[in-house]
């Protein structure tokens, strides 16, 4: 049987105390450090006194590029690095970078394809100077969030909306037959699981597993052009495609 690691995810940001205790205390194995990636975007100097800390406690240090101050690009690392850690216990940190790394790591922590914890961590105390030093001191208390289980789309619904996002600028439009084409050709579980006997079973499964379901969250979009019916990804599809691509990597 495979050993079990303690994994921890960190939006890094302005912190320095509620990254590093918390690791330590709970005697991570492996910590993954979500760094801003904008180019235009000092970092703090004492960014290096974290990893330090952590490498002298012989933490396993993993440093992934990720736009703190975007709700999809954390929601899609962390839950890409919870489907890498299947089988571990992951464990994120919501209380590193703010608001919105806050916002993304705890809606990847409640979908229900996502096996990971959050928690938060109450500081001593407060400082003023993020440039200049941590923006709190200290290591007060740590709760465990409480979850509201969401659903994500399906691993054939990403599967879809991959699709419908690389024909996008192409000279034609997916129909919901270029769908079903595309489905037998990757072998999708809607129609590769069921053996649909005719065309018309075909259509059935692919609206009632896939372009329906997609529909009605409000990812993809149905214009009639004729008797044709055209399929587009809306813009909260490419977010949620940015957020749940890993699927098609790392099979539930």
């Amino acid at each position: 049987m495979d050993a079990v690691d303690r994994v921890h995810v960190v939006p890094f940001g302005s912190e320095l105390d509620r990254i590093v205790e918390p690791v330590v205390r709970y005697r991570a194995d492996v910590v993954y450090l979500l760094e801003h990636d904008d180019p235009h975007h000092e970092t703090p100097e004492y960014h290096d006194e974290v990893v330090a800390a952590l490498d002298a406690e012989g933490l396993e240090v993993r440093r992934r590029d990720c736009d703190l101050r975007d709700v999809y690009d954390v929601l899609g690392v962390v839950t890409t690095i919870a489907a890498e850690h299947r089988g571990d216990s992951v464990r994120v940190n919501v209380s590193g970078a703010g608001t919105l790394a806050a916002i993304g790591a705890t809606i990847a922590c409640m979908d229900v394809s996502t096996d990971a914890t959050a928690y938060y961590v109450e500081p001593e105390e407060y400082a003023h100077d993020a440039d200049a030093e941590p923006i709190s001191e200290g290591f007060s208390d740590l709760a465990t969030l409480p979850t509201y289980p969401v659903d994500s789309p399906s691993r054939d619904q990403v599967a879809v909306m991959d699709y419908l996002a690389e024909r996008e600028g192409g000279t034609a439009r997916p129909k919901k037959r270029d769908l079903i084409d595309h489905a037998e050709e990757a072998g999708l579980s809607f129609v590769a699981d069921r053996d649909p006997a005719n065309d018309k079973a075909k259509f059935r499964l692919l609206d009632t597993h896939v372009v329906s379901p997609l529909v009605e969250d409000g990812y993809l979009e149905i214009r009639e052009v004729g008797r044709r019916h055209l399929v587009e990804l809306t813009e909260r599809g490419h977010n949620a495609l940015r957020a749940f691509r890993h699927k098609l990597e790392h099979p539930e």
